[in-house]
């Protein structure tokens, strides 16, 4: 079927004609693409057009689509039974393999999402300490929690107010939302309230405003202050974990924090999620513990199976300077190629991931991000989209590669925005 009539069928059934917003191509104006199949760096859509794909499910396809070792582990486990609502091997095995790759991860739980490992580990944090704050940061997304669904208030130093409806004004008064990156309003919300706080979350990277880095000294600052106040630190390292390193962010800038969410990769590209950290903590959980949490597909063996082929793919392989070369090769040339172009253009980039803002200077901040020309972007996506490259239909996410993409086709990529950005206005 056409991608438009499906579309209209979908709309017919399904809330917008999707199941999560940014699938619906409101950011970016157009039609979405049903995906049919997808196989190695390749999307094929309903109408049977290809396409080469830079979303990658939003980051967990690190090894591609339908890598052939994970789709004998999944496969392989369908035959044996797809969830018991008991455990398993698996999850042993899998358990040990996030601990020993990311040390700060004494003990770990299963989840079925990155939403529920940031819930979960926010209501731990609640209950170690027995405080009630949060601290978050503009343009970092944790999941669709409600207390995190929360925009900064009228000051720098003001408490969350509702992002959107159905959270109850009381909930989102017990996030504190302050701007990423701003060492000196953090520090400052902590000395007048760091004895309130349960903990503070972020994304050390961040992945969900495009890609912004973390400056030099933010994160240290965070570890700071939250172990002077008796405050958890947690990393939502949903994204970036097994994205750089076979481990966690954290370990490439040596900072430990007390809890980590992990996602995406980890589950090969089945639901999955993951929290974990210092014994002390985790054991506060049910049932040994008062902290309720539970799932009847937490740490199903589908999830867990394809977790653990992908990772030992990683390990084995090492693709990681790979990846990064190729990111690398196709961001030099976008970046040459909108020079030549008169274009205002600001990359952000670490490794196997990446931002690209229609901006003139640098994107530091989430108002820098929220300044780039998002118009120019929804341009430059359809362009890109015709000439058979997939893109985020939004100008506020992360692109990726993955083991795939191989230098042919990173050369071919490299012809497609050369010409893109000649013909973008």
């Amino acid at each position: 079927m056409k991608n438009a009539e499906l579309f209209q069928q979908a709309k017919e059934y399904i809330p917008s004609g999707v199941n999560s917003p940014v699938r619906a191509f409101r950011k970016v104006g157009g039609t979405p693409r049903f995906i049919a199949s997808a196989h190695g760096p390749y999307l094929t859509d309903s109408e049977g057009s290809r396409y080469i794909d830079h979303v990658l499910s939003w980051g967990p396809m690190i090894l591609g689509h339908a890598h052939p070792e994970v789709v004998e582990a999944v496969t392989g486990q369908a035959g044996r039974g797809m969830s018991y609502g008991a455990p398993t091997e698996l999850e042993v095995e899998m358990a040990r393999m996030v601990c020993s790759a990311i040390p700060s991860m004494e003990k770990v739980r299963f989840v079925s999402s990155g939403t529920e490992a940031s819930m979960s580990a926010i209501r731990l944090a609640r209950g170690f300490t027995g405080r009630d704050t949060i601290v978050k940061f503009e343009g970092c997304y944790h999941g669709h929690v409600d207390s995190l669904l929360v925009k900064a208030g009228s000051g720098a130093l003001t408490f969350g107010v509702p992002d959107t409806s159905g959270v109850p004004a009381g909930i989102a008064s017990t996030t504190a939302v302050l701007p990423y990156n701003d060492i000196e309003a953090f520090e400052a919300f902590m000395k007048a309230g760091g004895h309130k706080v349960a903990g503070v979350i972020v994304e050390p990277v961040a992945g969900n405003m495009g890609v912004v880095l973390p400056k030099d000294g933010f994160l240290a600052s965070l570890r700071r202050a939250t172990a002077e106040h008796g405050a958890l630190l947690i990393f939502d390292e949903v994204i970036t974990g097994f994205r750089f390193r076979y481990g966690g962010y954290q370990d490439v800038i040596g900072i430990r924090p007390d809890l980590t969410c992990l996602g995406k990769i980890i589950g090969g590209g089945m639901p999955v999620g993951a929290f974990g950290g210092r014994v002390d903590i985790m054991d506060m959980l049910a049932p040994e513990g008062p902290v309720y949490q539970a799932g009847t597909l937490s740490g199903n063996p589908m999830a867990m199976a394809a977790g653990i082929a992908t990772l030992s793919v990683l390990r084995r392989d090492d693709p990681y300077d790979g990846l990064t070369k190729a990111m690398e090769a196709l961001l030099d040339a976008i970046r040459e190629s909108a020079s030549a172009a008169g274009l205002p253009l600001t990359v952000n980039h670490i490794g196997s991931m990446a931002g690209i803002f229609f901006h003139d200077g640098g994107v530091d901040t989430f108002d820098e991000v929220m300044a780039s020309d998002a118009a120019r972007y929804a341009r430059f996506f359809h362009l890109m989209l015709e000439a058979g490259v997939y893109l985020a239909p939004s100008a506020y996410e992360a692109m990726f590669v993955c083991t795939g993409h191989t230098p042919d086709i990173i050369e071919q990529e490299i012809r497609i925005f050369r010409d893109v950005l000649a013909r973008l206005d």
